[in-house]
Protein backbone atom coordinates (compact mmCIF):
# COMPACT_ATOMS: atom_id res chain seq x y z
CA UNK A 1 0.00 0.00 0.00
CA UNK A 2 1.43 3.40 -0.96
CA UNK A 3 1.25 6.50 1.26
CA UNK A 4 -1.76 7.99 -0.52
CA UNK A 5 -3.77 4.79 0.03
CA UNK A 6 -2.66 4.62 3.65
CA UNK A 7 -3.69 8.22 4.34
CA UNK A 8 -7.02 7.75 2.57
CA UNK A 9 -7.70 4.66 4.66
CA UNK A 10 -6.74 6.38 7.89
CA UNK A 11 -8.85 9.45 7.10
CA UNK A 12 -11.79 7.14 6.46
CA UNK A 13 -11.20 5.33 9.74
CA UNK A 14 -11.19 8.69 11.53
CA UNK A 15 -14.55 9.47 9.94
CA UNK A 16 -13.15 12.34 7.87
CA UNK A 17 -13.24 10.62 4.49
CA UNK A 18 -12.39 12.73 1.43
CA UNK A 19 -10.14 10.02 0.01
CA UNK A 20 -10.01 12.00 -3.24
CA UNK A 21 -7.72 14.47 -1.44
CA UNK A 22 -5.01 11.92 -0.67
CA UNK A 23 -2.65 13.26 -3.35
CA UNK A 24 -2.86 16.75 -1.81
CA UNK A 25 -2.08 15.33 1.64
CA UNK A 26 0.96 13.48 0.32
CA UNK A 27 2.20 16.63 -1.42
CA UNK A 28 1.86 18.73 1.72
CA UNK A 29 3.59 16.15 3.87
CA UNK A 30 6.35 16.12 1.27
CA UNK A 31 6.71 19.89 1.59
CA UNK A 32 7.23 19.45 5.33
CA UNK A 33 9.51 16.41 4.92
CA UNK A 34 12.62 18.22 6.24
CA UNK A 35 10.88 19.03 9.53
CA UNK A 36 9.31 15.57 9.79
CA UNK A 37 12.59 13.77 9.08
CA UNK A 38 14.48 15.93 11.59
CA UNK A 39 11.81 15.30 14.21
CA UNK A 40 11.89 11.52 13.69
CA UNK A 41 15.67 11.49 14.04
CA UNK A 42 15.75 13.54 17.24
CA UNK A 43 15.80 11.49 20.45
CA UNK A 44 13.07 12.22 22.95
CA UNK A 45 14.67 14.04 25.89
CA UNK A 46 14.06 13.09 29.50
CA UNK A 47 12.48 16.45 30.21
CA UNK A 48 9.11 17.73 31.41
CA UNK A 49 6.68 18.91 28.77
CA UNK A 50 6.59 22.62 28.06
CA UNK A 51 3.62 24.47 29.53
CA UNK A 52 2.64 27.81 28.04
CA UNK A 53 1.94 30.08 31.02
CA UNK A 54 0.78 33.72 31.02
CA UNK A 55 3.46 36.35 31.59
CA UNK A 56 3.24 39.40 33.83
CA UNK A 57 4.77 42.54 32.37
CA UNK A 58 5.39 45.37 34.82
CA UNK A 59 5.60 48.90 33.47
CA UNK A 60 8.81 50.84 34.11
CA UNK A 61 8.64 53.10 37.14
CA UNK A 62 7.50 56.62 36.43
CA UNK A 63 4.81 57.85 34.10
CA UNK A 64 5.23 59.97 31.01
CA UNK A 65 2.94 62.67 29.74
CA UNK A 66 0.75 60.20 27.87
CA UNK A 67 1.32 61.96 24.56
CA UNK A 68 1.51 59.33 21.83
CA UNK A 69 2.46 61.81 19.04
CA UNK A 70 0.17 60.04 16.59
CA UNK A 71 -2.28 61.28 13.92
CA UNK A 72 -5.82 61.64 15.24
CA UNK A 73 -8.01 62.17 12.16
CA UNK A 74 -10.00 58.94 11.97
CA UNK A 75 -12.40 60.24 9.30
CA UNK A 76 -9.46 61.02 7.04
CA UNK A 77 -8.02 57.56 7.73
CA UNK A 78 -11.30 55.94 6.69
CA UNK A 79 -11.28 58.00 3.51
CA UNK A 80 -7.72 56.86 2.75
CA UNK A 81 -8.74 53.24 3.35
CA UNK A 82 -11.53 53.54 0.77
CA UNK A 83 -9.21 55.26 -1.72
CA UNK A 84 -6.64 52.44 -1.42
CA UNK A 85 -9.06 49.58 -1.99
CA UNK A 86 -6.52 48.27 -4.52
CA UNK A 87 -4.35 47.08 -1.62
CA UNK A 88 -7.01 44.67 -0.31
CA UNK A 89 -5.81 45.70 3.14
CA UNK A 90 -9.29 45.60 4.68
CA UNK A 91 -12.11 43.09 4.83
CA UNK A 92 -14.61 45.58 6.28
CA UNK A 93 -14.95 49.35 6.54
CA UNK A 94 -17.87 50.80 8.53
CA UNK A 95 -20.28 53.47 7.30
CA UNK A 96 -19.80 55.47 10.49
CA UNK A 97 -17.17 55.68 13.19
CA UNK A 98 -17.63 55.46 16.91
CA UNK A 99 -16.67 58.67 18.76
CA UNK A 100 -13.18 58.73 20.23
CA UNK A 101 -12.70 58.35 23.95
CA UNK A 102 -10.09 60.01 26.10
CA UNK A 103 -6.78 58.41 26.85
CA UNK A 104 -3.27 57.92 25.55
CA UNK A 105 -4.56 57.09 22.04
CA UNK A 106 -7.36 59.67 21.98
CA UNK A 107 -8.65 59.95 18.41
CA UNK A 108 -5.93 57.74 16.90
CA UNK A 109 -7.28 55.62 14.01
CA UNK A 110 -6.39 51.93 14.13
CA UNK A 111 -7.03 48.79 12.09
CA UNK A 112 -7.93 45.52 13.81
CA UNK A 113 -7.06 42.15 12.29
CA UNK A 114 -10.20 40.32 11.17
CA UNK A 115 -9.58 37.55 13.66
CA UNK A 116 -11.07 39.21 16.73
CA UNK A 117 -14.39 40.55 17.92
CA UNK A 118 -15.11 44.21 17.21
CA UNK A 119 -18.60 45.13 18.36
CA UNK A 120 -20.93 45.89 15.46
CA UNK A 121 -18.51 44.55 12.83
CA UNK A 122 -18.49 41.10 11.18
CA UNK A 123 -15.80 38.57 11.97
CA UNK A 124 -14.80 36.44 8.99
CA UNK A 125 -11.18 35.42 9.65
CA UNK A 126 -10.85 35.92 5.89
CA UNK A 127 -12.65 32.64 5.19
CA UNK A 128 -15.74 31.42 3.35
CA UNK A 129 -16.02 28.87 6.17
CA UNK A 130 -17.23 31.68 8.45
CA UNK A 131 -20.70 33.24 8.21
CA UNK A 132 -19.48 36.75 9.07
CA UNK A 133 -21.76 37.14 12.06
CA UNK A 134 -21.76 40.61 13.59
CA UNK A 135 -19.75 40.65 16.81
CA UNK A 136 -21.93 41.33 19.88
CA UNK A 137 -19.00 42.64 21.91
CA UNK A 138 -15.39 43.69 21.68
CA UNK A 139 -12.48 41.37 22.30
CA UNK A 140 -10.84 42.47 25.53
CA UNK A 141 -7.83 43.93 23.71
CA UNK A 142 -10.14 45.99 21.46
CA UNK A 143 -12.06 47.19 24.51
CA UNK A 144 -8.82 48.35 26.10
CA UNK A 145 -7.80 50.23 22.97
CA UNK A 146 -11.19 51.93 22.84
CA UNK A 147 -10.85 52.93 26.50
CA UNK A 148 -7.52 54.50 25.55
CA UNK A 149 -9.35 56.57 22.91
CA UNK A 150 -8.45 54.65 19.75
CA UNK A 151 -10.96 54.65 16.86
CA UNK A 152 -11.36 51.39 14.90
CA UNK A 153 -11.69 52.37 11.23
CA UNK A 154 -11.94 48.82 9.87
CA UNK A 155 -10.98 45.17 9.92
CA UNK A 156 -7.66 44.25 8.35
CA UNK A 157 -7.27 41.48 5.78
CA UNK A 158 -5.12 38.46 6.65
CA UNK A 159 -4.03 35.03 5.59
CA UNK A 160 -7.12 32.89 6.07
CA UNK A 161 -7.60 31.96 9.74
CA UNK A 162 -4.06 33.33 10.30
CA UNK A 163 -2.62 30.05 8.97
CA UNK A 164 -0.06 31.20 6.43
CA UNK A 165 2.56 33.77 5.52
CA UNK A 166 1.53 35.31 2.17
CA UNK A 167 -1.84 36.97 3.00
CA UNK A 168 -3.13 35.72 -0.35
CA UNK A 169 -6.72 35.53 0.84
CA UNK A 170 -9.33 33.35 -0.95
CA UNK A 171 -12.28 35.49 0.14
CA UNK A 172 -11.02 39.07 -0.05
CA UNK A 173 -8.09 38.84 -2.42
CA UNK A 174 -4.33 39.10 -2.06
CA UNK A 175 -3.01 41.85 0.18
CA UNK A 176 -0.61 44.08 -1.77
CA UNK A 177 2.65 45.19 -0.16
CA UNK A 178 2.71 49.01 -0.51
CA UNK A 179 6.47 49.11 0.03
CA UNK A 180 7.23 46.56 -2.71
CA UNK A 181 4.14 45.56 -4.73
CA UNK A 182 5.86 42.65 -6.47
CA UNK A 183 6.77 41.08 -3.11
CA UNK A 184 4.60 39.36 -0.52
CA UNK A 185 3.36 41.53 2.36
CA UNK A 186 3.97 38.66 4.74
CA UNK A 187 1.38 36.99 6.90
CA UNK A 188 -0.73 36.39 8.54
CA UNK A 189 -1.21 40.03 9.61
CA UNK A 190 -0.55 41.27 6.08
CA UNK A 191 -3.49 43.68 5.93
CA UNK A 192 -2.50 45.27 9.23
CA UNK A 193 1.05 45.87 7.96
CA UNK A 194 -0.10 47.12 4.56
CA UNK A 195 -2.53 49.62 6.11
CA UNK A 196 0.32 51.14 8.12
CA UNK A 197 2.88 51.06 5.31
CA UNK A 198 0.41 52.81 2.98
CA UNK A 199 -0.12 55.61 5.51
CA UNK A 200 -3.78 54.74 6.07
CA UNK A 201 -3.43 54.25 9.83
CA UNK A 202 -0.47 54.67 12.18
CA UNK A 203 -1.32 51.61 14.26
CA UNK A 204 -2.89 48.19 13.85
CA UNK A 205 -3.53 45.07 15.91
CA UNK A 206 -1.92 41.83 14.77
CA UNK A 207 -1.54 38.28 16.01
CA UNK A 208 1.60 36.17 15.88
CA UNK A 209 1.81 32.35 16.01
CA UNK A 210 5.06 31.77 14.11
CA UNK A 211 5.95 35.32 13.10
CA UNK A 212 2.64 36.75 11.90
CA UNK A 213 3.30 40.22 13.34
CA UNK A 214 7.05 40.41 12.78
CA UNK A 215 7.17 38.92 9.26
CA UNK A 216 4.63 41.37 7.75
CA UNK A 217 6.37 44.20 9.59
CA UNK A 218 9.70 43.26 8.00
CA UNK A 219 8.15 42.75 4.55
CA UNK A 220 6.36 46.11 4.58
CA UNK A 221 9.01 48.23 6.32
CA UNK A 222 7.23 48.94 9.62
CA UNK A 223 7.63 47.83 13.25
CA UNK A 224 5.82 44.87 14.79
CA UNK A 225 6.03 43.74 18.41
CA UNK A 226 5.18 40.28 19.75
CA UNK A 227 4.96 40.68 23.53
CA UNK A 228 5.64 37.94 26.05
CA UNK A 229 3.16 35.06 25.88
CA UNK A 230 -0.25 36.11 27.19
CA UNK A 231 1.03 39.38 28.60
CA UNK A 232 -1.97 40.66 26.63
CA UNK A 233 -5.35 38.91 26.79
CA UNK A 234 -6.58 36.82 23.86
CA UNK A 235 -10.22 36.74 24.98
CA UNK A 236 -12.44 37.27 21.93
CA UNK A 237 -9.69 36.32 19.45
CA UNK A 238 -9.96 33.16 17.34
CA UNK A 239 -7.28 30.61 18.13
CA UNK A 240 -4.81 29.23 15.65
CA UNK A 241 -2.57 27.34 18.08
CA UNK A 242 -3.34 28.21 21.68
CA UNK A 243 0.15 27.70 23.11
CA UNK A 244 1.85 29.71 20.36
CA UNK A 245 -0.63 32.54 19.74
CA UNK A 246 0.23 36.11 20.75
CA UNK A 247 -1.56 39.41 20.15
CA UNK A 248 0.42 42.62 19.80
CA UNK A 249 0.88 46.08 18.31
CA UNK A 250 2.09 47.10 14.85
CA UNK A 251 3.15 50.67 14.05
CA UNK A 252 5.25 52.91 11.89
CA UNK A 253 8.16 52.58 14.31
CA UNK A 254 9.12 51.29 17.76
CA UNK A 255 7.79 54.39 19.52
CA UNK A 256 4.34 53.82 18.02
CA UNK A 257 4.36 50.19 19.13
CA UNK A 258 5.32 51.23 22.67
CA UNK A 259 2.43 53.71 22.90
CA UNK A 260 -0.02 51.09 21.64
CA UNK A 261 1.44 48.45 23.97
CA UNK A 262 0.80 50.75 26.93
CA UNK A 263 -2.83 51.09 25.87
CA UNK A 264 -3.12 47.33 25.36
CA UNK A 265 -1.83 46.80 28.91
CA UNK A 266 -4.61 49.15 30.08
CA UNK A 267 -2.11 51.61 31.54
CA UNK A 268 -3.33 55.15 32.25
CA UNK A 269 -0.38 56.70 30.40
CA UNK A 270 2.71 55.78 28.45
CA UNK A 271 5.45 55.00 31.01
CA UNK A 272 8.96 56.39 30.85
CA UNK A 273 10.41 53.54 28.86
CA UNK A 274 13.24 54.90 26.67
CA UNK A 275 17.00 54.80 27.28
CA UNK A 276 19.65 57.49 26.79
CA UNK A 277 22.09 54.96 25.33
CA UNK A 278 22.95 51.27 25.42
CA UNK A 279 25.61 51.60 28.11
CA UNK A 280 25.57 48.55 30.36
CA UNK A 281 23.51 46.50 27.90
CA UNK A 282 24.85 43.15 26.71
CA UNK A 283 23.70 42.18 23.20
CA UNK A 284 24.16 38.61 21.93
CA UNK A 285 24.45 38.39 18.16
CA UNK A 286 23.40 34.89 17.21
CA UNK A 287 25.42 32.96 14.65
CA UNK A 288 25.27 29.45 13.25
CA UNK A 289 21.67 28.68 12.32
CA UNK A 290 20.86 32.42 12.35
CA UNK A 291 23.60 33.38 9.89
CA UNK A 292 23.99 30.38 7.60
CA UNK A 293 22.68 31.23 5.15
CA UNK A 294 21.78 34.93 4.98
CA UNK A 295 21.02 37.10 2.00
CA UNK A 296 24.06 39.34 1.42
CA UNK A 297 22.12 42.57 2.02
CA UNK A 298 20.54 41.22 5.20
CA UNK A 299 24.03 40.39 6.48
CA UNK A 300 25.16 43.95 5.72
CA UNK A 301 22.19 45.28 7.70
CA UNK A 302 22.96 42.98 10.64
CA UNK A 303 26.62 44.03 10.63
CA UNK A 304 25.60 47.69 10.65
CA UNK A 305 23.17 47.20 13.53
CA UNK A 306 25.81 45.30 15.50
CA UNK A 307 28.25 48.17 15.02
CA UNK A 308 25.56 50.70 15.96
CA UNK A 309 24.81 48.84 19.20
CA UNK A 310 28.50 48.81 20.11
CA UNK A 311 28.97 52.49 19.29
CA UNK A 312 26.00 53.32 21.54
CA UNK A 313 27.69 51.64 24.49
CA UNK A 314 26.49 48.04 24.29
CA UNK A 315 28.78 45.07 24.85
CA UNK A 316 28.24 42.74 21.89
CA UNK A 317 28.97 39.04 22.22
CA UNK A 318 28.67 36.23 19.67
CA UNK A 319 26.67 33.16 20.62
CA UNK A 320 24.98 30.07 19.15
CA UNK A 321 21.98 28.14 20.48
CA UNK A 322 22.43 24.38 20.61
CA UNK A 323 19.55 22.48 19.05
CA UNK A 324 17.87 25.54 17.49
CA UNK A 325 17.74 23.73 14.14
CA UNK A 326 14.93 21.58 15.59
CA UNK A 327 12.69 24.59 16.25
CA UNK A 328 10.80 24.30 12.96
CA UNK A 329 10.11 20.61 13.57
CA UNK A 330 8.91 21.29 17.12
CA UNK A 331 6.67 24.06 15.86
CA UNK A 332 5.20 21.91 13.07
CA UNK A 333 4.16 19.21 15.51
CA UNK A 334 2.72 21.80 17.89
CA UNK A 335 0.81 24.05 15.52
CA UNK A 336 -0.54 21.16 13.45
CA UNK A 337 -2.07 19.42 16.44
CA UNK A 338 -3.48 22.54 18.06
CA UNK A 339 -4.84 24.13 14.87
CA UNK A 340 -6.46 20.91 13.66
CA UNK A 341 -8.06 20.34 17.05
CA UNK A 342 -9.48 23.88 17.08
CA UNK A 343 -10.89 23.60 13.55
CA UNK A 344 -12.04 19.96 13.75
CA UNK A 345 -15.78 20.67 13.87
CA UNK A 346 -15.80 23.34 11.18
CA UNK A 347 -13.49 21.26 8.98
CA UNK A 348 -15.98 18.39 9.08
CA UNK A 349 -19.03 20.60 8.48
CA UNK A 350 -17.69 23.05 5.87
CA UNK A 351 -14.44 21.75 4.36
CA UNK A 352 -15.13 23.43 1.00
CA UNK A 353 -15.28 26.80 2.76
CA UNK A 354 -11.53 26.74 3.40
CA UNK A 355 -8.95 27.86 0.88
CA UNK A 356 -6.86 24.97 -0.41
CA UNK A 357 -3.61 25.89 1.36
CA UNK A 358 -5.23 26.20 4.78
CA UNK A 359 -7.49 23.19 4.33
CA UNK A 360 -4.64 20.84 3.46
CA UNK A 361 -2.58 22.06 6.43
CA UNK A 362 -5.50 21.42 8.79
CA UNK A 363 -6.05 17.99 7.26
CA UNK A 364 -2.34 17.21 7.61
CA UNK A 365 -2.71 17.62 11.35
CA UNK A 366 -4.82 14.45 11.41
CA UNK A 367 -1.84 12.35 10.34
CA UNK A 368 0.76 13.45 12.92
CA UNK A 369 0.62 11.15 15.99
CA UNK A 370 -0.36 12.43 19.43
CA UNK A 371 2.90 10.96 20.74
CA UNK A 372 4.74 13.38 18.44
CA UNK A 373 2.91 16.30 20.03
CA UNK A 374 4.09 15.17 23.48
CA UNK A 375 7.64 14.66 22.20
CA UNK A 376 7.53 18.15 20.69
CA UNK A 377 6.65 19.65 24.06
CA UNK A 378 9.57 17.86 25.71
CA UNK A 379 11.95 19.14 23.03
CA UNK A 380 10.36 22.57 23.40
CA UNK A 381 11.14 22.61 27.13
CA UNK A 382 14.81 21.85 26.45
CA UNK A 383 15.03 24.56 23.78
CA UNK A 384 13.33 27.14 26.01
CA UNK A 385 15.72 26.32 28.87
CA UNK A 386 18.73 26.89 26.61
CA UNK A 387 17.47 30.25 25.32
CA UNK A 388 16.50 31.35 28.84
CA UNK A 389 20.01 30.48 30.01
CA UNK A 390 21.48 32.62 27.23
CA UNK A 391 19.22 35.51 28.26
CA UNK A 392 20.64 35.36 31.75
CA UNK A 393 24.02 36.02 30.15
CA UNK A 394 22.82 38.71 27.71
CA UNK A 395 20.04 41.27 27.92
CA UNK A 396 18.80 40.77 24.35
CA UNK A 397 19.44 38.74 21.23
CA UNK A 398 20.02 40.46 17.88
CA UNK A 399 19.11 38.62 14.68
CA UNK A 400 17.48 39.38 11.32
CA UNK A 401 13.73 38.99 11.11
CA UNK A 402 14.06 36.84 7.97
CA UNK A 403 16.90 35.19 6.06
CA UNK A 404 16.18 37.38 3.03
CA UNK A 405 13.93 40.34 2.12
CA UNK A 406 10.29 39.69 1.19
CA UNK A 407 10.00 37.05 -1.51
CA UNK A 408 8.34 37.61 -4.91
CA UNK A 409 4.59 37.05 -5.11
CA UNK A 410 3.82 33.50 -6.24
CA UNK A 411 7.20 32.04 -5.28
CA UNK A 412 6.80 28.72 -3.45
CA UNK A 413 10.49 28.09 -2.77
CA UNK A 414 13.38 30.39 -1.94
CA UNK A 415 17.05 30.00 -2.83
CA UNK A 416 19.15 31.72 -0.17
CA UNK A 417 22.90 31.34 -0.40
CA UNK A 418 23.52 27.76 -1.44
CA UNK A 419 20.37 26.39 0.22
CA UNK A 420 16.85 25.89 -1.08
CA UNK A 421 13.88 26.35 1.26
CA UNK A 422 10.13 25.96 1.16
CA UNK A 423 8.68 29.46 1.39
CA UNK A 424 7.18 28.96 4.85
CA UNK A 425 10.56 27.83 6.19
CA UNK A 426 12.52 30.68 4.62
CA UNK A 427 10.14 33.24 6.08
CA UNK A 428 9.61 31.94 9.65
CA UNK A 429 12.97 30.35 10.52
CA UNK A 430 14.01 33.29 12.73
CA UNK A 431 10.64 34.27 14.19
CA UNK A 432 9.06 30.91 15.05
CA UNK A 433 11.49 29.88 17.81
CA UNK A 434 10.32 32.73 20.02
CA UNK A 435 6.68 31.70 19.77
CA UNK A 436 7.79 28.35 21.13
CA UNK A 437 9.42 30.08 24.11
CA UNK A 438 6.92 32.93 24.58
CA UNK A 439 9.66 35.58 24.63
CA UNK A 440 9.08 39.21 23.61
CA UNK A 441 10.44 40.02 20.16
CA UNK A 442 10.19 43.03 17.90
CA UNK A 443 10.94 43.51 14.21
CA UNK A 444 12.18 47.02 13.54
CA UNK A 445 12.62 48.55 10.08
CA UNK A 446 16.34 48.90 9.38
CA UNK A 447 17.06 49.50 5.69
CA UNK A 448 16.12 48.54 2.12
CA UNK A 449 17.73 46.33 -0.47
CA UNK A 450 19.10 47.64 -3.76
CA UNK A 451 15.67 46.78 -5.21
CA UNK A 452 13.92 48.89 -2.58
CA UNK A 453 12.60 45.95 -0.54
CA UNK A 454 12.50 46.55 3.25
CA UNK A 455 14.89 44.72 5.56
CA UNK A 456 13.92 44.19 9.19
CA UNK A 457 15.97 43.21 12.21
CA UNK A 458 14.76 41.50 15.35
CA UNK A 459 15.46 42.16 19.03
CA UNK A 460 14.47 39.41 21.48
CA UNK A 461 14.45 39.45 25.29
CA UNK A 462 13.54 37.36 28.30
CA UNK A 463 9.90 36.83 29.22
CA UNK A 464 8.51 39.79 31.13
CA UNK A 465 11.28 42.12 29.91
CA UNK A 466 9.08 43.60 27.19
CA UNK A 467 9.83 47.24 27.95
CA UNK A 468 13.58 46.57 27.91
CA UNK A 469 13.22 44.99 24.44
CA UNK A 470 11.32 48.05 23.22
CA UNK A 471 13.84 50.47 24.71
CA UNK A 472 16.87 48.71 23.20
CA UNK A 473 15.13 48.39 19.83
CA UNK A 474 14.30 52.09 19.92
CA UNK A 475 17.97 52.97 20.37
CA UNK A 476 18.92 50.77 17.41
CA UNK A 477 16.10 52.22 15.33
CA UNK A 478 17.56 55.70 15.81
CA UNK A 479 20.80 54.58 14.18
CA UNK A 480 19.14 52.91 11.20
CA UNK A 481 19.13 54.15 7.60
CA UNK A 482 15.32 53.88 7.83
CA UNK A 483 15.25 56.50 10.62
CA UNK A 484 17.46 58.83 8.57
CA UNK A 485 15.39 58.46 5.40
Amino acid sequence: MDLAQALAGYAGWLGHGHADRAAAWVARLGMNAPEIDAFRAAPTPDAPVYQAMPTRVDAPKGVGAGDAHLPTDAIEALRRARQRADLNAFTYLPDRLEPAGRGILAGVPIAVKDLMLVKGMPITAGSHAMDAQVAPRDAEIVARLRRAGAVVIGLANLHEFAYGITSDNPRFGRVVNPAAPSRIPGGSSGGSAAAIAAGIVPLAVGTDTAGSIRVPAACCGIAGFKPSYDALPRDGILDLAFSLDHVGPMGRNVDDCAAMFAAMLDLPAVPKWTRRDLGGVKVARLGGYFEDPLDVEVRVALDAATAAAASDGAQVIARDIEGIELAAAIRLNTISAEATAYHAGRLEERPEGYGEDVRVRLEMGMFLPASWYVKAQRLRRVLADRIEALLREADVLLIPTMRAPARPVGEMRAKIGDKDYALHTAVTDFTGPFNLTGMPAISLPWSRSRDGVPIGLQVVGARGRDWDVLAIAQRLQGASPHARA
